[in-house]
C-alpha cells in the first residue's frame, strides 16, 4: 500500500524538478513576436542653429514632411530655431499620440532564437536574439537617431520563467517594444 503512495510523490517530484528545455522556451516568447519598433516625433522642439541637435532636427523634418503626414512649422528666434509637429488627418492610424509628440513604425523586431537557459532560484532565466527587419519610411530617421541600428541585426534579450501548477509559463522580458496593434 506504501508503494502506491510513493509513486504519486515520486512523479510529483520529478515533475517540478524538471527543466525548461529550449524548444519550449522558444515557443513562448515567439508568441510576442513580431514587435514595432516605433520612431518618436516630438510635437514641438527647439535647438539653436548649426548643433548636432539642429541637424537632427532638421532631418526629422526633411523625412516627415516627404511623408505628406504631418505639417511643419519653423520659427527663428536668433540662432534658435522652433520646430513644430502637427499630424494630418489623413495620416495613418499606425501613427499614435505619445507623450509630447507621435510615434510611428520604423521597423520590426522579429524573434531568432533563445541563446542560453540559466536555472534560477525562482525559474529560469532566458538569453534569446531578436533581429531588426521591414523596415518603414520611417527607418532612416530611426537610424539618426541610433546609428548603429542596421537592418538584419541581431540585440540580445532576457525573459524569466517561473513554473505555476506544473508548467512554465513566461513571466516577464526586458523587451521594450511591443506588438503591432
Amino acid at each position: 500500500m506504501r508503494h502506491l503512495l510513493l509513486l504519486p510523490a515520486l512523479l510529483l517530484t520529478l515533475a517540478c524538478s524538471s527543466k525548461l528545455d529550449r524548444t519550449k522556451a522558444e515557443d513562448l516568447i515567439r508568441k510576442d513576436y513580431p514587435v514595432v519598433v516605433p520612431v518618436t516625433v516630438p510635437e514641438q522642439v527647439s535647438a539653436e542653429k548649426g548643433t548636432p541637435d539642429h541637424l537632427h532636427i532638421t532631418t526629422m523634418k526633411d523625412n516627415v514632411e516627404k511623408t505628406g503626414w504631418f505639417e511643419v512649422t519653423t520659427k527663428t528666434e536668433g540662432a534658435k530655431e522652433t520646430f513644430t509637429f502637427r499630424l494630418k488627418p489623413n495620416a495613418p492610424k499606425a501613427i499614435k499620440a505619445a507623450p509630447k509628440g507621435f510615434s510611428m513604425p520604423a521597423a520590426e523586431a522579429v524573434f531568432v532564437r533563445a541563446i542560453k537557459l540559466e536555472p534560477t532560484r525562482e525559474g529560469s532565466r532566458v538569453v534569446y536574439e531578436i533581429r531588426l527587419e521591414k523596415p518603414t519610411a520611417q527607418f532612416p530617421l530611426f537610424q539618426s537617431l541610433f546609428p548603429d541600428a542596421k537592418l538584419g541585426q541581431t540585440k540580445v534579450r532576457y525573459a524569466t520563467f517561473e513554473r505555476r501548477k506544473g508548467a512554465w509559463e513566461l513571466t516577464g522580458t526586458n523587451e521594450v517594444f511591443h506588438k503591432p496593434e
